[in-house]
């Protein structure tokens, strides 16, 4: 398992990040995420392959003022 935003999803062992993120409909231009309490930059989404237990939160940017 991993954990989404403190929700339980499936792991698969060759999965990456942006499979993940493209996975659940996340837009990778309007968020930031922060894995196991670290900031991942948007360069190494493509090449982050998760592991079983990870914690993610995907933070989404919101424009207004």
């Amino acid at each position: 398992m991993l954990y989404v935003n403190g929700k339980e999803t499936p792991y698969r062992p060759d999965m990456t990040l942006a499979h993940l993120l493209e996975e659940l409909g996340y837009d990778t231009k309007r968020i930031a995420v922060e894995r196991n309490q670290e900031i991942v930059p948007k360069s190494q989404y493509e090449t982050t392959r998760l592991e079983e237990g990870d914690h993610l939160e995907v933070v989404r940017f919101v424009g207004g003022g």
